[in-house]
């Protein structure tokens, strides 16, 4: 399998019940948690609007500009699922632009832009957007809960673009193998992931968790005294080191 979404496909065919992505934030006290078909019903909705609402086609750039949160996670994964290159950061060249509250600015000369309120349970903003800003939550709920039909993106294809390097299909799929086996992980395993930073939460929070079959508690501006208890309560096989 060469794209994470053909991943995600797999695991919802073997477990779709089983908790895939588990969302913390210690400043709100905000936790919410995906099961495998869950998330797969959000990437669908969320491949939906960018490729039948946005005319995202293979190749072309969706930028990111989200902290580590479930729906950045969300919106990475729907995004390669319709061959999308992601950027996760800021993108002049960008054909889809996705920011929050606090990035909003940033792209407002873009051509596309979708905004992500980042309120509980994917609420919408209870503020007014610029105009031709789409409200991400009142936009995706119309889209269907599969994403049909599907043709998986060419594995030689441009998938993300971080820190001036873009890895393609084949390459995204290595990179989160070989960070399992530095990790030393098994089948299965449960990981904690600690971090503000959407490019190390893609990697450890949602790539190498499909690359082994296993899931992720995701915790952002993480309360140091909470992990212990946290890592006991949530059944956790192994705490990812920032990197």
């Amino acid at each position: 399998m060469t794209t994470p979404y053909e991943l995600l496909r797999s695991a919802l065919t073997n477990d779709p019940g089983r908790p895939f992505v588990t969302f913390y934030d210690d400043d709100t006290g905000e936790r919410i948690e995906l099961s495998v078909a869950t998330f797969d019903n959000w990437v669908a909705k969320t491949a939906g609007l960018l490729r039948d609402g946005l005319s995202v086609a293979p190749g072309d750039r969706v930028a990111l500009l989200l902290p580590a949160h479930w729906q950045g996670l969300v919106w990475a994964c729907a995004g390669w699922a319709v061959g999308a290159c992601v950027t996760t950061g800021t993108d002049a060249s960008a054909d889809v632009s996705v920011a929050g509250p606090d990035t909003l600015s940033a792209v407002a000369e873009a051509p596309e832009v979708v905004a992500l309120s980042l309120r509980p349970l994917g609420g919408r903003f209870t503020d007014p957007l610029p105009p031709g800003v789409l409200d991400y939550a009142l936009e995706v709920p119309g889209y269907p809960d599969d994403l049909g039909p599907y043709r998986p993106p060419a594995a030689d294809g441009p998938a993300w673009h971080r820190d001036g390097t873009v890895l393609t299909f084949a390459e995204l799929i290595e990179r989160a193998r070989t960070r399992a086996a530095d990790l030393g992980l098994d089948n299965g395993a449960r990981l904690l992931v600690a971090t503000d930073d959407l490019a190390t939460a893609v990697l450890d929070a949602l790539l190498v968790p499909l690359a082994v079959g296993g899931s992720v508690v995701l915790v952002r501006h993480e309360n140091p005294a909470n992990r212990s208890s946290r890592a006991e309560s949530e059944r956790i096989t192994t705490a990812v080191p920032s990197h």
